[in-house]
């Protein structure tokens, strides 16, 4: 019972700073009614994030409404004592400190991607592939490498839509190729993400919470590349043999897309130099980043009104904010409402006794290769919010392999990653579940592949 009380734990968790006042409250009511209460409205909220596409209801309302409840129970439960509330309020401000952060941090992530998508960058890339006539096999290997490259800079999912454009339009007619081109490239994009501060939020949380910095991430960079190219290697011999026709495409970066991605390029520099030379938060260089898309925003604006005024046309607007508004709102808010009920529970007292069942039972080596198994099942946000909240005494080399397990973790099902969902949904029934399970055991010794690589290159980060 102990043991599924602490797997139930983990399904929630937020990293929140040791170092922020009121980031290790624990008021101990994991046995109280309270305490109770609080976990069945978070395991109700996950119930219905997972039953997201049946019941209609968009990811961010249940979890959002939750933590709102647990606050509550909590703010209700400590309200008789002034102390106690104190220590309420400051821990509902840590927590929505480091919230704060990330949320910024995405939102000028989201909105670089989609000024890039909406200027033709990703639709050109997809024209060249698609123009060169390549065959099956080598376009089976061009987009995996390109979505491991690609994914530390694009994140796992924009990168695995981008790519699967490709496959879709020059498979067209080869459902075999289609299959493993897919499963291929989700394993491809959540390998990329996990050796990158920048590829996945998960790597974005652990590099925040200053458990690694951002060059030690490339420590993983191997054990990532073996995990994605053990399955490739195996699944490349049921590749089908032949190149498919070669399709006209004349898609061309629209004027401003190429400043653009070397905007993009400049605010990921200034991002890692302020984090690692002036000890700045992350969040810091991305809105710094922010502030020059907004100038390249501008020229792109004074430029398509001088065209239209010389073609004699109603001039079209060209705003910053418009390609905010076009951001992932209910993911951003589905990140606050996990964040808000991982850092209730972690006030009630769930993460401490999880951390003290799995943690100081299992080995750290043993409890991190369990959680990637676990992420296939559980996304692996929360996951990663569980480990970081709970704070397990652990080495560096352990920080990274639970990096890398929770990355590459999520890879063994089509619904353990946030690409394999989206894939599943943009392959309209040519890349299924069942599909992808049947290729489960090869990405499993990837997955394990990945792990002993990692043992035996960074043996010197692991203590004793």
């Amino acid at each position: 019972m102990r043991w599924l009380t602490a797997l139930v734990a983990l399904l929630a968790s937020v990293p929140v700073s040791a170092a922020e006042p009121g980031a290790d409250v624990n008021f101990h009511l994991s046995r109280h009614p309270v305490g109770w209460i609080a976990l069945a409205l978070f395991v109700l909220a996950y119930v219905a994030v997972i039953l997201e596409e049946r019941i209609n209801v968009a990811k961010s309302k249940p979890v959002v409404l939750a933590a709102a409840l647990i606050w509550g129970l909590i703010a209700w439960h400590t309200g008789s004592s002034a102390g106690l509330a104190a220590q309420t309020r400051q821990a509902f401000e840590a927590m929505f400190l480091e919230y704060a952060e990330i949320f910024f941090f995405l939102v000028v992530a989201m909105t670089y991607v989609t000024a890039m998508g909406e200027r033709g960058v990703f639709e050109a890339l997809r024209g060249q592939l698609v123009r060169r006539g390549y065959g099956y096999r080598s376009l089976f290997w061009i987009t995996g490498l390109l979505a491991f490259l690609l994914s530390p800079m694009l994140d796992n999912l924009t990168t695995a839509l981008v790519m699967s454009a490709v496959i879709l339009a020059v498979g067209a007619g080869n459902a075999r190729f289609i299959a493993l081109a897919l499963i291929n490239l989700v394993v491809a994009a959540n390998a990329g993400g996990a050796w990158s501060a920048f590829g996945d939020i998960t790597t974005l949380m652990v590099w925040q919470a200053q458990k690694a910095e951002f060059f030690e991430f490339f420590r993983i960079f191997l054990p990532a590349l073996v995990n994605w190219l053990v399955p490739a290697v195996l699944m490349f011999f049921a590749l089908p043999a032949g190149k498919p026709e070669r399709a006209a495409n004349d898609s061309r970066v629209k004027p401003g897309g190429i400043a653009i991605c070397l905007t993009f390029a400049l605010t990921i520099s200034i991002t890692v130099a302020g984090h690692q030379l002036l000890g700045m938060p992350a969040v810091y260089g991305m809105l710094t980043g922010l502030a020059l898309l907004n100038l390249v925003a501008t020229r792109i604006d004074h430029r398509q009104r001088r065209y239209a005024l010389a073609q004699g046309i109603e001039p079209q607007g060209y705003s910053i904010f418009q390609l905010i508004a076009n951001a992932e709102w209910d993911t951003l808010l589905f990140f606050y409402g996990v964040f808000a009920c991982v850092g209730g529970l972690a006030a009630i007292g769930y993460l401490e006794l999880a951390s003290h069942e799995l943690y100081g039972s299992l080995g750290p080596t043993v409890a991190n290769a369990a959680m990637g198994l676990l992420s296939a099942v559980v996304d692996n946000i929360p996951i990663m919010f569980a480990v970081i909240r709970m704070n397990p005494p652990m080495d560096q080399g352990q920080w990274l392999l639970i990096t890398l397990t929770a990355g590459v973790g999520g890879s063994l099902l089509s619904v353990g990653s946030a690409a394999g969902v989206a894939l599943m949904g943009a392959s309209r029934g040519q890349y299924t579940f069942m599909r992808h399970l049947r290729w489960s055991w090869a990405i499993g010794l990837g997955y394990v592949a990945s792990i002993a690589l990692h043992l035996w290159l960074n043996a010197g980060l692991f203590a004793g």
